[in-house]
């Protein structure tokens, strides 16, 4: 009996790196995104190549994407899949109750930037009212929390909670 008690951290310890092991291996093999997409915004070229995913701010800052036609034709040329980053971008943007009017502006300034709608969206610091969800789950996909888990996500002037310095190497 002692004996199986002895082996219980040999197992334990065993099972935690197998799983982180295969959490990397996992992260590797997924879509590779990239978050805070906007012409306002400076991105760097190698993160802008080496994503699958663009999540893109129709409108940081108050500026449209949609006024600035080159930007949306060369992001466009990139031939990536383009999703919806909130609206606006702002803190929290989606804790406060939002009108279907509010995310229809974020839509129709996507739709008229890059000429189709977006199927997926993805709230700036991935928090949400439950209302708030409800809204765009009647409009698109919305990406969340293990989102951020199983996938590597950058952001362009590396403004995330974790610097893109660590998302390369896990």
């Amino acid at each position: 009996m002692k004996n199986i008690f002895k082996k219980i951290p040999i197992i334990f310890f065993f099972t935690f790196f197998t799983l982180l092991f295969a959490l990397f291996l996992i992260r590797l093999i997924l879509p590779t995104q990239i978050d805070d997409i906007s012409p306002q915004i400076p991105c760097e070229e190698s993160l802008i190549q080496k994503s699958d995913i663009f999540y893109v701010i129709p409108k940081f800052n108050n500026p449209s994407i949609a006024e600035n036609k080159t930007w949306c034709s060369y992001i466009l040329s990139l031939n990536k899949t383009l999703a919806l980053h909130g609206v606006y971008h702002t803190y929290n943007e989606f804790e406060t109750p939002r009108t279907e009017e509010y995310l229809q502006e974020g839509i129709k300034i996507f739709e008229d930037c890059f000429n189709f709608t977006p199927n997926k969206f993805k709230p700036p610091q991935l928090t949400s009212s439950k209302s708030n969800k409800k809204l765009i789950k009647q409009k698109m996909n919305l990406d969340y929390i293990p989102n951020q888990l199983f996938h590597k996500v950058y952001h362009c002037n590396d403004t995330g909670k974790t610097k893109n310095a660590f998302i390369d190497v896990f």
